[in-house]
């Protein structure tokens, strides 16, 4: 019960206030909004540098934080200030420097967690860093507006009736897969069916900003809900295996009835490129 009220205050208050960031600031396409999730993406990093610390891959919080922000901040400047699209493998190659050079002068005799260290550095520039870029990168389509929070919809409905199915049907079909025990097949074919029926209506009632030259609105509308829908689960279930591998339930405790900021952004890491690059296939942006 507790945590049914915790859900309800983050639904009344979390998603109104996310609706206004990107229904109400569309300025320098979506400044704000840009800002909100280069601050998750730190956010993020700073717990995934928690859960690498419990299997010794050790880096400085701060380091994982800065690593984190990079690629997202990357794309920022190129949405919102126009900066050239050379500075994504700049910014990547100056974090992979300094993961690298830094060794030289942090290690100066004992040297065996030296690979550990730069690879809980690679590991934190690339999740969430890279993946938090495509929620980003959202931000360039023409309509930004309605995609975004299109996406963040369809995500956010295939979590929660997800959740519903899988309360009221999932009682005897639970334990399937071994690193979330409490997901259930009716919880995953609830979800599902949501995501594709979110894809279609939204396909159909928006023809204008959903137009597809290569495939019919319907169907174009099935695959984008279902393959958004199956990512999200997937990402889900992969930041909770690597909880499981390193002992923790949350990845934190700063989101009301969701736990950490990486617990609230695991599904979207994973549909965030895909919705991007379907869109971008599908439809006429």
């Amino acid at each position: 019960m507790i945590k049914i009220i915790k859900r309800l205050i983050l639904f009344f208050i979390g998603i109104p206030a996310v609706f206004s960031i990107i229904y109400f600031f569309p300025h320098r396409d979506h400044l704000l909004y840009n800002i909100v999730v280069v601050i998750f993406s730190i956010l993020g990093a700073g717990e995934f540098k928690n859960i690498l610390t419990q299997k010794n891959l050790e880096i400085t919080l701060s380091e994982s934080m800065i690593l984190g922000a990079i690629i997202p901040t990357a794309w920022l400047l190129i949405i919102s200030f126009g900066f050239s699209l050379e500075i994504i493998p700049l910014a990547f190659i100056l974090g992979a420097t300094w993961i690298l050079v830094s060794q030289v002068f942090i290690f100066k005799k004992n040297f065996e967690s030296l690979v550990n260290r730069t690879a809980a550095g690679f590991s934190v520039m690339i999740y969430p860093g890279l993946f938090m870029g495509f929620l980003i990168r959202l931000s360039s389509f023409p309509n930004a507006k309605m995609f975004i929070l299109f996406f963040l919809f369809l995500v956010f409905m295939n979590d929660s009736f997800a959740w519903v199915f899988g309360m009221l049907f999932g009682k005897n079909n639970r334990g399937i897969i071994s690193v979330s025990p409490n997901k259930s097949i009716a919880g995953f074919t609830g979800g599902q069916i949501m995501s594709v029926a979110i894809g279609i209506t939204g396909v159909l009632l928006f023809p204008q900003i959903f137009r597809s030259n290569l495939l019919e609105p319907v169907i174009a509308g099935a695959i984008l809900g279902f393959f958004t829908g199956l990512t999200a689960i997937l990402g889900d279930l992969c930041e909770s295996a690597l909880k499981r591998s390193s002992d923790l339930k949350d990845s934190g405790k700063l989101i009301l009835g969701r736990g950490g900021a990486l617990d609230s952004i695991d599904s979207l890491l994973m549909a965030a490129p895909v919705f991007y690059y379907l869109c971008r296939l599908m439809f006429s942006l």
